[in-house]
């Protein structure tokens, strides 16, 4: 397993691929994507010492970090002060490390043939009410009611709207 660390904000972290990490406020918007100053890369039981290749982190969000209650007070003279804070944090997930991209890996195969049901799905689908669907159905052609039952059956799973696409698709 490969590892690498990086310097982010004054501070080193060790991070592996697939790795979410808390680190200070950055300067990048949420969902871009950043190459840190990588330090080392090692794994398997050697190590490389300043390498030329990159760490992608991609920034997933911007939490604030717990509460600290600061309290301060004097004995016996009735001075007594309370404070918070709350560290301003960044959500950081790795991506790849060497220039290997992990997205690429878990791509799967079967998104093309979705895309082409969604092609054949009647404009609006998505939006359409039950009652729009049993109304509308009974012009659509058979290759549309195929999507829109597949369409129901991945995604909605609306009861009538399943009955009402199966009792077109029998009578066809």
């Amino acid at each position: 397993m490969s590892y690498a660390i990086i310097s982010l904000g004054g501070k080193q972290y060790r991070v592996q691929e697939g790795e979410r990490l808390l680190v200070d406020r950055l300067a990048v918007d949420e969902g871009k994507t950043f190459h840190p100053e990588v330090l080392m890369l090692g794994g398997e039981g050697k190590f490389e010492l300043a390498p030329k290749s990159q760490v992608t982190a991609r920034v997933v969000g911007s939490p604030l970090g717990q509460k600290i209650r600061i309290g301060k007070y004097r004995p016996k003279k009735g001075y007594k002060r309370h404070t918070g804070f709350r560290a301003k944090l960044t959500q950081i997930e790795i991506e790849s490390i060497g220039g290997a991209r992990a997205a690429a890996k878990k791509e799967p195969a079967a998104e093309p043939e979705k895309q082409d049901a969604s092609d054949k799905l009647p404009n609006g689908y998505a939006g359409m009410t039950v009652a729009d669907i049993t109304e509308k159905s009974g012009r659509w052609s058979d290759e549309q009611v195929e999507a829109a039952l597949e369409y129901e059956r991945a995604h909605a799973k609306r009861k009538g709207a399943l009955a009402a696409l199966e009792a077109k698709k029998e009578k066809d």
